[in-house]
């Protein structure tokens, strides 16, 4: 990991997420090597992911929304959910696996993202995203 962490590098992450459509998902991984050539990073990403600033409760339904970086559409490497975890520290996982499903997105028993799916809703970022 020869490359500095740039002060904007959580704000070009949630500009990255923020491009991810409705009924697809990205990784981890896959943002940490597009920035850096690195999934070395991958672990830094969730942690910007997990202090989304514009991640807002609801507390009617005591779930989450982001509109504006879509932070619950990034899964782990292994195709699994990751974590997400509200502002109180509650592990909403659920909440997350709710919100892919209701965009086409589905996990099996294991909460894994069903194979079927696998290649048809990886969102691969375009080089002229990077800002």
């Amino acid at each position: 990991m020869s490359k500095n962490i740039t002060d904007n590098f959580p704000q070009n992450i949630y500009n990255l997420c923020s491009q991810i459509p409705k009924g697809k998902i990205s990784t981890y991984k896959l943002i940490a090597q597009f920035f850096y050539n690195s999934p070395s990073y991958s672990r830094m990403v969730g942690k910007v992911l997990s202090r989304c600033y514009k991640c807002k409760p609801t507390f009617d339904t005591q779930n989450y929304h982001c509109d504006e970086v879509h932070c619950y559409r990034v899964i782990r490497s292994d195709f699994s959910l990751g974590g997400f975890v509200d502002n109180f520290g509650k592990n909403q996982t659920e909440t997350k696996r709710k919100k892919l499903a209701s965009e086409g997105v589905f996990f099996d028993k294991k909460g894994r993202l069903v194979k079927e799916l696998r290649k048809k809703v990886i969102f691969l970022f375009a080089q002229n995203s990077k800002k």
